[in-house]
């Protein structure tokens, strides 16, 4: 697992596989082991680029406010350090914000965007909270109860929360707390319509307040698919992997269908969007 220095600072990250690349951005607090299951499975078709946000797990603190437009610069950079021309990114919840600022600011570097329980903005008072919260705990320094609860939340076994809390204790609680500031703030919904790139949407059935994200999202992006994972709520990676890993590649190897069907100036569809999803844990909800 590789430290570089990528646009002035230290950062961790890690690629496996080949193929097209999927490069996957993590919420405050966590780190790039959010991401174990996906790294395990997915690279076997693709090429997985996981990453510690400056100030998280094993990459160096930020000498400046860590924002948006700094993390997609960093991301940036780190697609010319791998020598990666395009990609796709795939943002867990706040991670999710970061993606769509990515394909606003770079969209000719962006093969498309996929949303796991994602958000435009924070317009509702249960987010709002939370987000207010984890802010509040970094102010006093509550590195521990804030490793303890968020990495608890995420873990579907006592060997992810292991390896979620070993990770994320590294993290400067500095850059936690700006994440979790810029997150409050940060609105791009009325440029949503801009992004003409596919995006990727998924859900938990049992994450109720982030309905309204998802219809959001799914109504104002022009290229967009929804799903919903049964039977989840927020923390999709670590505790649906399966499902969010077969979404992924359906959705990516459909995009390369449809490519292909238009360069052969073909009029037809995968026969599975016209069907029933062929497994038992997600259901579509189409545009």
């Amino acid at each position: 697992m590789p430290i570089r220095t990528i646009n002035g600072n230290k950062m961790h990250f890690h690629v496996s596989g080949k193929g097209d690349p999927i490069l996957f951005i993590h919420p405050p607090l966590l780190t790039s082991a959010n991401f174990n299951y996906q790294k395990a499975d997915l690279s076997n078709d693709y090429q997985v680029v996981t990453f510690d946000i400056r100030g998280h797990g094993k990459s160096e603190p930020s000498r400046v406010p860590l924002d948006y437009t700094l993390i997609v610069e960093d991301i940036k950079q780190l697609m010319d350090e791998l020598k990666i021309k395009k990609a796709y990114l795939c943002g867990y919840s706040t991670g999710g914000s970061i993606v769509l600022e990515a394909m606003l600011t770079y969209p000719e570097r962006i093969m498309g965007g996929i949303l796991i329980s994602a958000m435009s903005e924070v317009s509702d008072w249960k987010l709002r909270s939370k987000i207010r919260l984890g802010q509040w705990l970094t102010r006093f320094k509550a590195k521990p109860v804030m490793n303890a609860s968020v990495c608890a939340g995420n873990s579907d076994s006592l060997l992810t929360f292991r390896n979620l809390s070993r990770t994320a204790r590294e993290g400067s609680v500095q850059d936690w707390m700006n994440y979790y500031r810029y997150s409050l703030k940060y609105n791009c919904t009325e440029w949503l319509q801009t992004i003409h790139a596919p995006v990727l949407l998924i859900y938990g059935t049992k994450d109720k307040s982030f309905f309204r994200y998802a219809s959001m999202l799914h109504h104002k992006l022009p290229n967009s698919r929804l799903f919903f994972v049964k039977g989840v709520r927020h923390q999709i990676p670590t505790k649906a992997p399966v499902a969010m890993n077969d979404l992924i590649r359906y959705w990516i190897e459909d995009l390369k269908n449809r490519e292909k069907a238009a360069s052969d100036d073909l009029d037809r569809k995968p026969v599975w969007m016209d069907a029933e999803i062929p497994a038992p844990d997600f259901e579509h909800i189409p545009h």
